[in-house]
């Protein structure tokens, strides 16, 4: 019988990598004209950098983390999660106290889930995407189906 690993190796965004995305993801905003909040997640769930540009509104902290924690748990654009709750496909992301709004994503490296990258804006996932492309270059890859 095969041996199965007792360990795995598991990447880990750090704080470095974790505030530059904040930096992109802020120069995207400025150069949008759009004034918005951001945090950023590993893959445990836990918050490594959270920033609220000036002038963003009361809510917009709280707002991109629980979308943060929503496309972590489900692995998962929150875009594509709000269709399908708004769809009937699948209702567990509201009673299980998610936030299926679109503005955030998995952030994930040859094809393992290493954090999420919550925003406040309805264009978050562009502004994500912008900071997940800067910091990471071609090491991102879509998460699996």
């Amino acid at each position: 019988m095969p041996s199965t690993p007792r360990v795995r190796e598991q990447k880990v965004i750090s704080s470095a990598g974790a505030r530059a995305m904040v930096d992109a993801c802020s120069a995207w905003a400025e150069r949008n004209h759009v004034t918005l909040a951001m945090s950023v997640l590993d893959w445990g769930g836990n918050l490594i950098e959270s920033h609220a540009m000036e002038g963003a509104a009361a809510n917009a902290i709280d707002t991109a983390l629980l979308k943060a924690k929503s496309a972590l748990r489900w692995r998962r654009p929150t875009s594509e999660m709000n269709k399908i709750v708004r769809t009937g496909q699948n209702l567990a992301p509201t009673f299980m106290h998610d936030f299926p709004q679109p503005g955030a994503l998995p952030i994930v490296i040859d094809g393992e889930v290493i954090g999420a990258m919550g925003v406040s804006s309805a264009d978050g996932e562009k502004c994500a995407q912008a900071a997940i492309d800067a910091v990471f270059k071609k090491q991102a890859t879509p998460p699996a189906p």
